[in-house]
Protein backbone atom coordinates (compact mmCIF):
# COMPACT_ATOMS: atom_id res chain seq x y z
CA UNK A 1 0.00 0.00 0.00
CA UNK A 2 0.99 3.29 -0.85
CA UNK A 3 1.90 6.17 1.76
CA UNK A 4 2.83 9.56 1.56
CA UNK A 5 3.99 11.14 5.07
CA UNK A 6 5.28 14.42 5.03
CA UNK A 7 7.42 15.94 8.21
CA UNK A 8 8.61 19.68 8.54
CA UNK A 9 5.77 21.58 10.51
CA UNK A 10 6.51 23.58 13.15
CA UNK A 11 5.66 27.05 14.84
CA UNK A 12 7.67 29.65 13.81
CA UNK A 13 8.08 33.50 14.28
CA UNK A 14 7.70 35.55 11.20
CA UNK A 15 10.48 36.07 8.35
CA UNK A 16 11.43 32.72 9.50
CA UNK A 17 11.82 29.50 7.45
CA UNK A 18 11.11 25.90 7.45
CA UNK A 19 11.56 23.11 5.01
CA UNK A 20 8.66 20.55 4.48
CA UNK A 21 9.46 17.23 3.35
CA UNK A 22 6.79 14.23 2.28
CA UNK A 23 8.15 10.95 1.62
CA UNK A 24 6.33 8.13 -0.53
CA UNK A 25 6.53 4.29 0.73
CA UNK A 26 5.07 1.20 -0.36
CA UNK A 27 5.15 -0.55 -3.77
CA UNK A 28 5.59 2.10 -6.31
CA UNK A 29 6.95 1.64 -9.66
CA UNK A 30 6.64 5.80 -10.96
CA UNK A 31 5.46 9.21 -9.55
CA UNK A 32 3.88 11.89 -11.83
CA UNK A 33 3.17 15.55 -10.52
CA UNK A 34 4.13 16.15 -6.87
CA UNK A 35 2.99 18.93 -4.82
CA UNK A 36 1.59 21.04 -2.03
CA UNK A 37 -1.59 22.18 -0.69
CA UNK A 38 -2.68 24.14 2.33
CA UNK A 39 -6.01 24.66 4.34
CA UNK A 40 -6.68 27.46 7.22
CA UNK A 41 -9.15 26.87 9.31
CA UNK A 42 -12.79 27.32 7.97
CA UNK A 43 -10.97 27.99 4.44
CA UNK A 44 -10.32 25.31 1.40
CA UNK A 45 -8.05 23.72 0.11
CA UNK A 46 -5.52 25.22 -1.73
CA UNK A 47 -2.66 24.44 -3.99
CA UNK A 48 0.51 26.28 -2.89
CA UNK A 49 3.20 24.96 -5.23
CA UNK A 50 3.32 21.47 -7.88
CA UNK A 51 6.70 19.81 -9.74
CA UNK A 52 6.16 17.58 -12.51
CA UNK A 53 8.02 14.83 -12.84
CA UNK A 54 10.43 17.00 -15.46
CA UNK A 55 10.96 19.57 -13.15
CA UNK A 56 8.55 22.24 -13.85
CA UNK A 57 7.65 24.46 -10.81
CA UNK A 58 3.96 25.96 -10.28
CA UNK A 59 3.67 28.31 -7.53
CA UNK A 60 0.44 30.22 -5.73
CA UNK A 61 0.92 33.86 -6.25
CA UNK A 62 1.00 34.40 -2.80
CA UNK A 63 3.98 32.46 -2.57
CA UNK A 64 6.27 33.37 -5.11
CA UNK A 65 9.42 34.27 -4.55
CA UNK A 66 9.25 32.98 -1.06
CA UNK A 67 8.46 29.27 -1.42
CA UNK A 68 10.55 26.40 -3.38
CA UNK A 69 9.59 23.29 -4.27
CA UNK A 70 11.70 20.65 -5.26
CA UNK A 71 12.00 16.74 -5.42
CA UNK A 72 14.27 13.85 -5.05
CA UNK A 73 13.23 10.68 -7.30
CA UNK A 74 15.89 8.27 -5.83
CA UNK A 75 14.41 9.34 -2.28
CA UNK A 76 10.88 9.51 -3.25
CA UNK A 77 10.69 12.72 -1.47
CA UNK A 78 9.14 16.13 -2.55
CA UNK A 79 10.37 18.92 -0.69
CA UNK A 80 8.71 22.24 0.21
CA UNK A 81 11.20 25.56 1.08
CA UNK A 82 9.52 27.98 2.78
CA UNK A 83 10.96 31.39 3.90
CA UNK A 84 9.72 34.84 4.58
CA UNK A 85 7.04 33.21 6.76
CA UNK A 86 3.87 35.36 7.36
CA UNK A 87 0.92 34.65 9.41
CA UNK A 88 -1.36 34.16 6.54
CA UNK A 89 0.99 31.32 5.65
CA UNK A 90 -0.66 29.50 8.83
CA UNK A 91 -2.32 26.13 7.76
CA UNK A 92 -1.91 22.73 7.20
CA UNK A 93 0.08 21.66 4.83
CA UNK A 94 -0.65 18.50 2.79
CA UNK A 95 1.83 16.38 0.60
CA UNK A 96 0.06 15.20 -2.61
CA UNK A 97 1.56 12.83 -5.71
CA UNK A 98 0.41 10.94 -8.58
CA UNK A 99 1.68 7.31 -8.31
CA UNK A 100 1.47 4.56 -10.32
CA UNK A 101 1.32 1.57 -8.05
CA UNK A 102 2.67 -1.37 -9.42
CA UNK A 103 0.13 -4.01 -10.45
CA UNK A 104 -1.31 -1.36 -11.59
CA UNK A 105 -2.12 0.70 -15.22
CA UNK A 106 -2.86 4.26 -13.86
CA UNK A 107 -1.51 6.81 -11.79
CA UNK A 108 -3.30 7.42 -8.54
CA UNK A 109 -4.00 10.68 -6.46
CA UNK A 110 -2.25 10.17 -2.96
CA UNK A 111 -2.24 12.25 -0.24
CA UNK A 112 -0.49 12.76 3.08
CA UNK A 113 -1.84 13.35 6.33
CA UNK A 114 -0.94 16.67 6.91
CA UNK A 115 1.89 18.74 9.09
CA UNK A 116 0.99 21.92 11.01
CA UNK A 117 2.51 25.22 10.30
CA UNK A 118 2.53 28.15 12.72
CA UNK A 119 3.40 31.31 12.33
CA UNK A 120 1.73 33.74 14.71
CA UNK A 121 1.35 37.52 14.55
Amino acid sequence: QVRLVESGGDLVQAGGSLRLSCTASGSISGFDAMGWYRQAPGKQRKLVAAITSGGNTNYADSVKGRFTISRDNAKNTVYLQMNSLKPEDTAVYYCNAAILERGTYYYGDYWGQGTQVTVPS
